[in-house]
């Protein structure tokens, strides 16, 4: 499973949108727009959560599949205090720290696509940067990393 922090609808249509327009240029899977609070762990069906402010402070790329192209997150406290709180909670330990991040684009991508699709976002939206934006849900979804094609994926 992933706990996953949700934007609000109005944010998440605008991801949608960019999301989209990546995926018909540079190809890879859809998924829902979200922030991984915590990444595959096993756990049971309960949390819960209390509302937290969320900054976009850059359009960035890294260095593997689920990290392609993705919107980096001012590490406020709340919201790193929710990540270690879910880790916590459900017993997960990370051999990196926690990088706050909202992926636009999953894909095996060359260092030149990802800058391009990277100058793509920021083409598309001018003013991402520095969106912010309540986090007031979050969500339980089963994730099979192995699944590149994320169509086992689902929402618990």
């Amino acid at each position: 499973y992933s706990v996953w922090a949700l934007p609000p609808d109005d944010v998440r249509d605008r991801l949608k949108r960019l999301m989209s327009s990546l995926r018909a240029e540079f190809g890879g899977p859809a998924f829902e727009p979200h922030v991984t609070v915590v990444g595959a762990i096993r756990l049971s069906r309960e949390d819960a959560l209390s509302p937290y402010p969320a900054r976009v402070t850059s359009v960035s790329r890294g260095s593997f599949f689920y990290q392609c192209v993705f919107l980096l997150l001012d590490p406020s406290p709340q919201l790193m205090e929710t990540g270690a709180h879910c880790c916590g909670h459900f017993g997960y330990e990370s051999l990196t720290p926690y990088m706050p991040h909202l992926s636009l684009l999953y894909g095996d991508l060359s260092e030149e696509e990802k800058e391009r699709a990277r100058k793509r976002v920021e083409e598309l939206d001018e003013m991402i940067s520095g969106l912010t934006f309540e986090v007031s849900s979050i969500a339980l979804y089963k994730t099979d990393t192995e699944d590149k094609s994320l169509e086992s994926w689902e929402m618990v």
